[in-house]
C-alpha cells in the first residue's frame, strides 16, 4: 500500500497539450458540447390555467351526468323481489380416516389388573365432508387424531 500511495500520474507530454489546444481553436463554438447545462425554456402559465379549466369542465359534466342517472319517474316505484334463500341443509357425504403411524408400545401392567395389556398408539387424519344438494355448496373439515387402544393379552 505504501508503494501505491507513492505512485503519481505521469505528466502529459507537450505534444498532447498542443494537439488539444489546436482542436479547441479549430472547433466552432456551436460544436462544443455542454456539461448538461441547457437554457431554460420560458414558463407558460397559460398551460396550467388551461389544464385546470379542462379538469373543472370534466368534473362538472361528470356531476351533471350522475344527477340525471338518479332521477326517477314519479309514481313509478317498483320493489325488487328477492328469491327465497335456499335452505342451509348439509347432508353428510364422506368420511375418510387415514392412519399415518401405528406403534405397538409393548406390554403394560395397569394398577388393579391381573393380566397385562398391550398398548397400541395410532396417529390419524380424519376428513368429514358435507354437501348442500340444492346449492351444490360443500364443506370439508380435516383434523388430526390420536387413538390409544389397550388390547388384553391372554397369559398362555
Amino acid at each position: 500500500e505504501a508503494e501505491l500511495k507513492q505512485l503519481r500520474p505521469a505528466a502529459p507530454s507537450v505534444e498532447l497539450a498542443q494537439r488539444v489546444e489546436r482542436a479547441l481553436v479549430e472547433a466552432p463554438i456551436s460544436a462544443t458540447r455542454t456539461a448538461g447545462v441547457l437554457p431554460r425554456s420560458a414558463k407558460s402559465r397559460i398551460g396550467w390555467f388551461a389544464l385546470g379549466l379542462g379538469a373543472a369542465a370534466v368534473a362538472a359534466l361528470f356531476l351533471l351526468a350522475r344527477l340525471s342517472v338518479f332521477e326517477t319517474v314519479p309514481g313509478e316505484r317498483t320493489i325488487a323481489a328477492l328469491p327465497p334463500a335456499p335452505a342451509n341443509i348439509f347432508v353428510p357425504e364422506e368420511l375418510t380416516r387415514v392412519v399415518y403411524d401405528q406403534r405397538d408400545e409393548g406390554l403394560i401392567f395397569p394398577a388393579g389388573e391381573q393380566e397385562p395389556v398391550r398398548r397400541v398408539r395410532s396417529h390419524t387424519r380424519e376428513t368429514l365432508a358435507w354437501r348442500n344438494p340444492e346449492t351444490g355448496a360443500s364443506l370439508r373439515v380435516s383434523y388430526p387424531a390420536e387413538e390409544v387402544r389397550f388390547i388384553p393379552v391372554s397369559g398362555q
